[in-house]
């Protein structure tokens, strides 16, 4: 595992010249390498790392961000935070181009600026540690030109003004990848319709089982550890196809397994609850009664009438 602590590390570690700032540089690359069967590397930073990349001769390699590897190697788009850790093995001698721009900024070059406050809302640098972001070549042009726009900044004489337009390209660039991603969300249908089909497994199988009674309520992390995905991406995939984050998802299937549970057994409301994995009562039956504006008692009175 390498650790890269500064800007300047990752720089030498790709024979590359020193960057021009300590804080933030833009570095092209275009490079060719032999790489031997079973050769693994890992790494993380202490910076951010955004990358527009193409990699050739790659159909031995297994690229991963987190646990999911990469499906895609034209206009891959990346996004590693601080502490991420990305790993790469071969599977077969290759010899491997890789080629494209990096934009890479540690935290302290946006410290007490307004973009500290909000790099953490764009949702990619969580799951984009699974799923990278594929661009159209309109697209690529568009994250291109600003990254230019960032080199030439970061290669002109530095003035009071610097700074903030750096910054604010770095916040149009962000803008545009989540505009992007909103789009990949739409144009991988069937992908993102598999997750969801085996979201609906996951649950269906957790509450068929005895795992509610000893472990409770499923819970949003778990469930999206078991589809190898992030709880951020989870709830952004089903905010696009359902309109419902992960956590109104899992009620609104806990409700329709509680109805069946009510109107076709004898099972008092304390035992259909513990079933279900609620620890008391009261919870369960302010849950129901928050989602059919009825309580259990009474929604099994309708059936009687």
């Amino acid at each position: 595992m390498v650790h890269y602590k500064t800007i300047s590390e990752y720089f030498q570690a790709w024979q590359m010249p020193g960057p021009e700032h300590p804080l933030i540089s833009v570095m092209q690359l275009d490079i060719s390498r032999v790489m031997r069967s079973g050769e693994t590397l890992s790494s993380f930073c202490d910076f951010y790392a955004i990358a527009i990349k193409r990699v050739t001769g790659a159909e031995n390699l297994q690229l991963k961000y987190g646990q999911q590897p990469y499906d895609f190697n034209e206009g891959m788009m990346s996004f590693v935070a601080p502490g991420q850790v990305t790993s790469l093995t071969v599977e077969k001698d290759i010899e491997v181009r890789q080629s494209g721009w990096y934009l890479i900024f540690h935290p302290d070059f946006i410290w007490n600026t307004p973009l500290a406050n909000s790099i953490k809302r764009y949702e990619f640098w969580d799951y984009a540690v699974n799923e990278s972001l594929f661009l159209s070549e309109k697209e690529e042009e568009i994250i291109i030109n600003i990254v230019e726009n960032i080199h030439r900044e970061t290669h002109a004489n530095i003035d009071k003004f610097s700074k903030q337009i750096i910054i604010s390209q770095i916040e149009s660039l962000l803008n545009y990848a989540e505009r992007f991603y909103n789009r990949q969300f739409v144009t991988r249908e069937k992908s993102n319709h598999q997750i969801l089909d085996r979201l609906q497994k996951v649950l269906t199988g957790y509450l068929d089982s005895d795992e509610p009674r000893k472990k409770g309520l499923p819970m949003v992390g778990d469930i999206a550890a078991r589809l190898n995905i992030t709880p951020k991406y989870l709830s952004s995939l089903l905010r696009m196809h359902t309109g419902q984050n992960t956590q109104h998802y899992i009620h609104e299937k806990l409700i329709e397994r509680a109805k069946e549970r009510i109107s076709t057994s004898d099972l008092s409301m304390s035992e259909i609850a513990y079933e279900l994995g609620f620890e008391q009562l009261q919870s369960f039956s302010r849950l129901f009664k928050a989602k059919t504006h009825l309580s259990p008692l009474a929604f099994r009175q309708s059936f009687k009438n």
